[in-house]
């Protein structure tokens, strides 16, 4: 079978980034995750991308859909695992598994808050990390990946 490689990036959120706009909002701001989703697709297709964004409150449903990039040839990935970047060597498993460019985000700058989230298994297997940018780091994670898969800017 040829490969079918897709101009197609995976931005996947955990567990409460369903609850942005709402849950802390000291902390993570008023943006929803509507308001990510289309930050997110207005910032892939600045590169000829497109973003298809997908969050699950479940560690097994989110190591499914990495395990689905590679399927699906996607050609990279933004991920904001929530609290599961503290805690989930599979998350780190799978993402290590299947090969793909994977930028690590969090809205919050997790190394001023409690210590337990000072360590993430997530950032160990991604090439990069961004924390603290509020809803903007998904746009700078999006530019950042676009670069490292060598996707140019379109006029």
């Amino acid at each position: 079978m040829a490969n079918t490689t897709t101009n197609t990036i995976y931005v996947l959120n955990g567990p409460n980034l369903n609850l942005l706009g709402i849950r802390e909002p000291e902390t993570y701001g008023h943006a929803t995750l509507a308001d990510v989703e289309k930050l997110c697709a207005a910032a892939a297709a600045q590169y000829g991308l497109t973003a298809d964004c997908r969050q699950s409150n479940s560690e097994g449903e989110l190591i499914g859909y990495i395990h689905q990039a590679r399927e699906k040839h996607v050609v990279g990935i933004v991920i904001n695992g929530g609290a599961y970047s503290h805690t989930s060597i599979a998350l780190h498993d799978a993402i290590v598994g299947v090969r793909i460019p994977t930028v690590e985000v969090h809205v919050s700058n997790v190394y001023t808050r409690e210590s337990f989230r000072h360590h993430s298994f997530i950032a160990k297997a991604a090439f990069a990390s961004l924390c603290g940018f509020g809803i903007e780091g998904y746009r700078l994670a999006i530019s950042g990946l676009a670069a490292k898969i060598g996707a140019n800017a379109i006029a």
